[in-house]
């Protein structure tokens, strides 16, 4: 499950938080690990307002770090979030063949991550209702690109 700081700028910021954070908690209950991955830009890339080191928008939101406990913390660079990271090293540790992908930004690192080549090797859902971007239509639009590829579901009834 990948989880990003929601920034409050975007759409539906409020129910989607509640939304990642009932998802963390069932997912405990029922022993599904949870990864938290960290989008920090390259400042050489160019500006990337949410995620520079150091400002708000790269943190993970505390109330996701609250219920997360000691889940493992990917850092990336990229949209997706197996290039140059440690994320498959740790899925496959893990013994994970199912990954739940969630965060923001729907039309970037949720999709990106999704359709990976890395991920290709799990079974993978993307859950709508924990994702968000900067506006409704950009969000139904990447989730409707993504879905001749991956799943969608509900946090609820993928848990």
């Amino acid at each position: 499950m990948t989880i990003f700081r929601v920034a409050n700028s975007h759409w539906n910021t409020a129910a989607t938080l509640n939304h990642i954070e009932t998802a963390i908690k069932v997912a405990h209950t029922k022993g599904v690990a949870v990864i938290l991955v960290q989008h920090i830009a390259d400042p050489k890339m160019g500006i990337a307002p949410f995620f520079n080191q150091g400002t708000e928008g790269a943190d993970i939101h505390p109330q996701i770090l609250k219920v997360a406990l000691d889940a493992p913390v990917v850092v990336k660079k990229f949209a997706d979030s197996f290039v140059e990271t440690n994320l498959e090293g740790i899925l496959t540790g893990l013994g994970i063949t199912e990954l739940l992908v969630c965060g923001m930004m729907t039309q970037n690192c949720v999709t990106h991550t999704a359709i990976s080549k890395s991920a290709e090797k799990f079974k993978v859902t993307i859950l709508p209702d924990c994702c968000t971007t900067v506006d409704e239509m950009i969000h139904n639009i990447a989730l409707r690109a993504v879905s001749t590829r991956v799943a969608l579901v509900s946090a609820i009834e993928a848990l």
